[in-house]
């Protein structure tokens, strides 16, 4: 039923009502009217409008339920629908807005995929001339100052190898970025190893005790979901470090019921409410991918936990 014809016929029901009532009820109205007359028809009217206003509400509620689906969808949470009912109008309108959000589901995941197969090459480009032309540059300037302090008479040779030391600390954190920016342990020893010295190189750089529960018994995972779960492995770090105020860090990678699950909790304040901000959106993005679920919890005082479940797709025999 269209929806026209749908508030047609309640309307209908509602003045048929009132003319049956008017029909066959033992009331009559004088002229002029009398005060009890008065007080029934405007009685009457009252509940006429109260019944159409219920009516309305019951056969228009598909409609509240569409247009507040439509101010609260996010496109980074796939799988918001609304049941379909009927072949009417409204039927129609809903069947024709969970297609819309199927196809701009789909659309999003396709731009998300090619934005951060774009960035991680970009991060791969930056790592190479880091690597290649920084560290290079620097590693020749460490063997200059070597030299010049070994020739240098003992007045000089305190500050060059004080400038010696300054160079070597910027190397190795040209080197860190680099680490950062392409996991190279990732490609050459796998998902378990490049955690591990993720990890140990968080707690070294920021003091927090950081417990490991990794199985060693994981299923095979493709090249780009490996990538994903260390990406949001170190987003999820980078928020503790920032934000959580934490002395303890929990990160675990098991198998569970045809997923792999990553989980990084923390012991920080916590919020209540876990933020959106542009770090949990790009780990969304990534889960997005993938075909994962991603969930951020985050209860006061008692830290906060982001948990990503990636499928496991098994090949066929």
């Amino acid at each position: 039923m269209s929806l026209f014809w749908r508030i047609f016929a309640l309307n209908a029901v509602v003045l048929g009502t009132a003319t049956a009532l008017l029909l066959w009820a033992p009331v009559t109205v004088s002229v002029p009217v009398l005060l009890t007359e008065a007080i029934i028809l405007v009685a009457g009217l009252v509940v006429m409008l109260i019944a159409n206003a219920a009516l309305l509400r019951i056969g228009l509620a598909p409609l509240d339920r569409l247009t507040k689906l439509m101010t609260t969808v996010d496109l980074l949470r796939p799988g918001q629908r609304l049941p379909e009912h009927g072949h009417g109008g409204i039927a129609e309108l809903i069947r024709t807005f969970n297609a819309m959000l199927e196809r701009l589901e789909h659309e999003r995941a396709a731009s998300s995929a090619r934005a951060l197969l774009a960035q991680e090459a970009e991060r791969r480009r930056i790592a190479q001339e880091l690597h290649d032309e920084v560290g290079q540059s620097m590693t020749a300037i460490l063997l200059g100052l070597k030299r010049a302090a070994d020739e240098a008479d003992e007045t000089l040779r305190g500050e060059l190898h004080q400038a010696q030391e300054i160079t070597r600390e910027s190397l190795d954190e040209v080197r860190r970025l680099v680490r950062r920016l392409r996991p190279g342990v990732l490609e050459d020893l796998g998902l378990v190893s490049a955690l591990t010295s993720l990890t140990t190189e968080f707690a070294t750089h920021t003091g927090l005790r950081v417990v490991r529960h990794f199985d060693a018994a994981l299923p095979d995972l493709d090249e780009q979901s490996e990538l994903v779960l260390y990406r949001v492995a170190q987003e999820a770090l980078t928020n503790v470090a920032r934000h959580a105020e934490a002395g303890r860090v929990e990160v675990s990678l098991r198998p569970t019921d045809g997923m792999v699950v990553l989980a990084v909790a923390d012991d920080g304040r916590g919020t209540g409410v876990a933020r959106e901000g542009a770090g949990i959106r790009g780990m969304r993005e990534r889960a997005l991918l993938i075909g994962a679920t991603l969930e951020v919890t985050s209860q006061p005082q008692a830290g906060t936990q982001v948990r990503l479940a990636v499928p496991v797709v098994r090949e066929q025999p």
